[in-house]
């Protein structure tokens, strides 16, 4: 115990402060806090002829880290020493009050400054004298080592768990839940957010930019992961940003993967979006986040942006423009390979292009495509494929949703079979799967309008059959996006003066939805 700079008071009175880390076992009826109380109590008790005098008020941090002094409990102690309203201050132990050396030290130099005593109960030393000092700051060095201890053991614990595919805890994000039924959590698909996780995915590669996919979300109101906390606290619910659809489409755990400290590792969860997708939406993204998206903005007109490519040094091609001098100032577009910008132009045997003569050539051959009877046949084959797939993926959704109503109906087998009264609990099953049979139930309609679906030769190219029409009505904007629908590269061979052009796999189909 240090004794105070001030005279001593006849009634000493005391504050005990207790402390746990984690907040297990705090729900009990009588918990690891109470315990230190009553050893703290029954140590003030002891000295009652020496006038101490317990206090009534708690200071207790249930669920906070000794390592840190953002705790509640501690900021009331230290505004009521403060106020003069304490002479004493008793903790179990020392680590109880802090873990931290330096922050130890400020607490003494504040008791100090008020004449505060401090006492350890299990730990008898006097603070006035020099070995008493250095006594508490061997306990105290102890105690902030074994902090750092714990502190590797959980980090070292979590690494040799994502490294076998674990889930080391968290947020669970859109599209899982966590089961908690086995030996240790693990993420579970929830079949309806799935559908919408993978809708999400195809979303964003139909419009090639995220602001448009945000929007789409607005209008069908669908929002982040809903969660609420044991303490009733709600997490998530809310609309998606540009921020927040990035994160979730940068997420490998969507995949199956595990990430760890730039790691990936095969994860135990079953994946939403297989690789190949998941692969594609990050080279958007990557390609999105060089360029900033001017394929969409495409400010000056550049229809070419974003697909025109120097085949000699493969690099893009970039819009640039010089004005004439004069009083007639004329504005002349060329696009030029961004390795000669860079390097020089003798580096790239690529001249400049007339940006007029490339981009009609590029909108003719997208004409021949949507008019030439043979290659809009193989355009419905590609697009029976494309259907096929999109067909696999809803059955995907449909296995994932039997899956989940098999979950559930053990669940509520479980319930069923413990001692007690499971009313409540056996509702909450009841109408999650009944809610989840009429999602079953939509998923077979719509596979059943999938395979139903067909698109004719005679009517695609009926819908094709007026590209000048439509090209002619559309802003340049609007012109870059039909063609970054239909076209995925433009490559220029300075050697042969030639142009080949790169149709999407399914994307003339994409075409004749938009135009139906």
């Amino acid at each position: 115990m240090s004794k105070p700079k001030h005279s001593k008071p006849d009634t000493i009175r005391c504050a005990i402060y207790t402390r746990k880390s984690s907040e297990e076992g705090l729900d009990q009826e009588f918990n690891s806090l109470d315990a230190q109380r009553e050893s703290a109590e029954a140590f003030i008790t002891s000295q009652k002829a020496e006038g101490w005098k317990c206090l009534a008020e708690r200071y207790d941090d249930g669920g906070f880290s000794g390592g840190s002094m953002e705790r509640p409990a501690l900021d009331r102690l230290i505004r009521d020493i403060e106020a003069g309203k304490v002479d004493c201050v008793v903790v179990y132990k020392v680590d109880r009050l802090s873990r931290s050396l330096m922050d130890f030290s400020r607490i003494m130099e504040t008791f100090d400054s008020k004449g505060v005593s401090f006492v350890s109960v299990t730990q008898q030393f006097n603070t006035t004298s020099s070995m008493g000092r250095l006594t508490l700051n061997i306990l105290l060095s102890f105690a902030q080592f074994e902090r750092e201890i714990i502190g590797e053991r959980i980090r070292d614990k979590i690494t040799a768990q994502k490294r076998k595919g674990k889930w080391a805890g968290g947020v669970p994000i859109l599209g899982y839940d966590v089961d908690r039924s086995g030996g240790s959590p693990k993420l579970v698909i929830n079949a309806k957010e799935a559908a919408r996780v993978r809708q999400i995915f195809a979303l964003y590669l139909e419009k090639q930019s995220l602001q448009p996919v945000v929007r789409e979300l607005e209008r069908r109101g669908w929002r982040n992961k809903k969660r609420i906390t044991k303490k009733g606290r709600l997490i998530g619910d809310k609309a998606f940003d540009k921020a927040t659809l990035y994160m979730h489409l940068k997420n490998p755990l969507y995949k199956g993967m595990i990430s760890h400290k730039g790691e990936l590792y095969e994860g135990e969860h079953e994946a939403i979006i297989d690789a190949d997708q998941f692969e594609k939406v990050q080279k958007m993204l990557s390609y999105n986040g060089r360029t900033g998206g001017l394929e969409v903005r495409n400010k000056y007109g550049a229809i070419l942006r974003g697909l025109l490519r120097c085949k000699a040094c493969d690099h893009a091609m970039t819009h640039v423009f010089t004005t004439s001098r004069g009083k007639t100032r004329k504005q002349y577009r060329y696009y030029r390979c961004v390795g000669s910008i860079k390097r020089g132009a003798c580096t790239c045997p690529s001249g400049s292009l007339p940006a007029s003569a490339i981009e009609q050539l590029v909108v003719d051959e997208a004409r021949k495509a949507m008019t030439d009877r043979a290659l809009i046949r193989q355009i419905v084959v590609e697009s029976e494929a494309v259907l096929k797939q999109e067909i696999s993926v809803r059955e995907r959704d449909l296995h994932d949703q039997q899956q989940e109503l098999k979950r559930l109906d053990r669940d509520l087998r479980q319930a069923v079979g413990e001692p007690g009264d499971q009313t409540v609990q056996i509702a909450e099953i009841n109408e999650k799967i009944m809610a989840d049979q009429r999602r079953e139930q939509q998923l077979r309609q719509e596979l059943d309008d999938m395979r139903s679906q067909r698109i004719d030769p005679e009517e695609a190219k009926r819908r094709l059959s007026d590209f000048d029409e439509v090209w002619g009505s559309l802003i340049p904007r609007e012109q870059a996006r039909l063609l970054n629908l239909l076209i995925e590269k433009v490559e220029y061979d300075s050697e042969s003066q030639s142009v080949s052009v790169t149709f999407r796999p399914g994307g003339i189909k994409r075409l004749v939805r938009e135009a139906a």
